[in-house]
C-alpha cells in the first residue's frame, strides 16, 4: 500500500485507510462538504469530500477502514487528500496492523528494562506493589504496554505510554545517583506509576480518544486511585511512604495551572517533575522536527510550535531520520520497529503489529 508518510503532492491516491474522524461542514457558499482524517501507521491525513452528493461517495462512520481514491495537493504548507470516491472497505482488503502508528523502539525490549528497574528496588512494600502490577498483572501488563501516553502532542502511538515511562524512569534512575539524598526506590517507584492512570484515561487504539473517566477525572487521579487500591492488598504497607507516593504521582505535573492538585513537596517529587517535563519536551520537539522534514523555508525554520511556544529548526548539519533513510535504502531492514513518525520522516513501514506474540515471561 501506500502510506500517507510517502504522500507528495500531485499524487494519486487508490487504497485503504483508516477513518479516525468525519465532520461535515458548510462552505462560505452554503454548501455542505466533509473533513476526513485518515490515518495509517505512518501517521493522518486532512482530507475533504467537496461532493457528498457524489455517486462515488458512500456511507461510512469513525473508525471505519475506507477505500478511498483522490489526489493529494498541499494546503497551508501540508498535504490535503481531496477525495473523489470512498467506501466502507471489505475486511480482505485491509490488514490492522498497518493502520496503527507503532513505536521506533523494540516493545519486548522496552518492557524487559523496565522490569530490571522494578526488580533492583530494594524496599519490600514498593517492591511487591511495582511487581504486582508490572510482573504479575499480565491483563493490565497487556494494555499498558501497548497504550499511547497522549490522544497527540507526545508518544501517541501502540508502545508510547511504556517508551515514556521508561524514558522517565531512566531520567530519575540517574538523578538519584548525581543527588544522593534522593531516595531511589521511592522516586523509580513514581516514575513507574506516574502515568498508569492514563491505561483509563484514553481508550485503546485504533480510537485512542479520551474517555469519559479522562474527561471528568484525569490521569493523575485515576491513577492515583489504581495505586492506592493496589496499595490497601499489600498487608502491613507504611502509611506514610504511601502518602509520600501519592503525593509524587499528584504533583509530577509540577504546578496548579498544569493539572496537578499538589505542587513538588518531596525531593522526588520535583526529580519526577522534571523528569518527566523533559522526556515529554524532548519528544515533542523530536516528533515535531521529524513532521518538519527538511523545512518549511530555505533556512530549515519549521514555523511556530504552539506546544514549545517558540519557533524550530533542525540543528545545522543534522541529519534526520529521512535523509538517513533515503541513504541507507533499506526498506525492511529495521525488525521489530516500527514507522518513523512524523511527515518528514517516515521511510521505514516494514513493522506490522503482532498482538499475539508478546507474552510476558516471569
Amino acid at each position: 500500500m501506500k502510506y500517507i508518510g510517502q504522500f507528495t503532492e500531485g499524487c494519486r491516491v487508490a487504497d485503504v485507510y483508516l477513518c479516525k474522524r468525519r465532520t461535515i461542514a458548510v462552505s462560505k457558499n452554503g454548501k455542505e462538504y466533509a473533513t476526513v482524517v485518515l490515518q495509517d501507521k505512518s501517521g493522518t491525513i486532512d482530507a475533504k469530500i467537496w461532493d457528498l452528493a457524489s455517486p462515488g461517495v458512500t456511507d461510512f462512520d469513525n473508525l471505519d477502514y475506507v477505500y478511498v481514491e483522490g489526489d493529494v495537493t498541499v494546503f497551508q504548507g501540508n498535504n490535503q487528500l481531496n477525495i473523489r470516491r470512498i467506501r466502507r472497505a471489505e475486511s480482505n482488503e485491509y490488514e490492522q496492523g498497518d493502520y496503527l502508528p507503532v513505536s521506533t523502539k523494540d516493545l519486548k525490549a522496552m518492557y524487559q528494562e523496565i522490569k530490571a528497574m522494578v526488580l533492583s528496588i530494594s524496599d519490600p512494600y514498593l517492591k511487591k506493589l511495582c511487581t504486582s502490577y508490572y510482573v504479575d498483572d499480565k491483563v493490565f501488563l497487556k494494555k499498558f504496554c501497548y497504550h499511547s501516553a497522549a490522544k497527540s502532542v507526545h508518544h501517541g502511538f501502540v508502545g508510547g505510554l511504556m517508551e515514556h515511562t521508561l524514558g522517565v524512569m531512566k531520567l530519575c534512575d540517574f538523578y538519584a545517583r548525581a543527588y544522593p539524598l534522593i531516595n531511589r526506590d521511592l522516586l523509580i517507584t513514581a516514575a513507574l506509576f506516574h502515568d498508569i492512570g492514563k491505561v483509563n484515561e484514553l481508550s485503546d487504539f485504533p480510537e485512542n480518544d479520551y474517555t469519559d473517566d479522562g474527561q471528568l477525572l484525569g490521569h493523575i487521579v485515576i491513577g492515583t486511585m489504581m495505586i492506592r487500591d493496589r496499595i490497601r492488598e499489600i498487608e502491613g504497607f507504611p502509611k506514610k511512604l504511601a502518602t509520600e507516593l501519592e503525593h509524587c504521582i499528584l504533583a509530577h505535573h509540577g504546578e496548579l495551572e498544569y493539572g496537578s492538585p499538589k505542587k513538588p513537596a518531596l525531593l522526588e517529587a520535583l526529580a519526577l517533575n522534571l523528569a518527566d517535563n523533559t522526556d515529554a519536551k524532548m519528544e515533542t520537539m523530536t516528533e515535531a522536527l521529524n513532521n518538519g522534514g527538511t523545512g518549511m523555508n530555505k533556512d530549515g525554520w519549521l514555523g511556530f510550535n504552539r506546544f514549545l511556544d517558540s519557533n524550530i529548526r533542525r540543528t545545522t548539519g543534522s541529519e534526520g531520520p529521512a535523509q538517513a533513510a533515503a541513504s541507507k535504502d533499506d526498506f525492511g531492514a529495521h525488525i521489530g520497529r516500527g514507522p518513523e513518525r512524523g511527515n518528514g520522516g517516515r521511510e521505514h513501514f516494514s513493522n506490522t503489529l503482532d498482538l499475539s506474540g508478546f507474552k510476558f515471561e516471569n
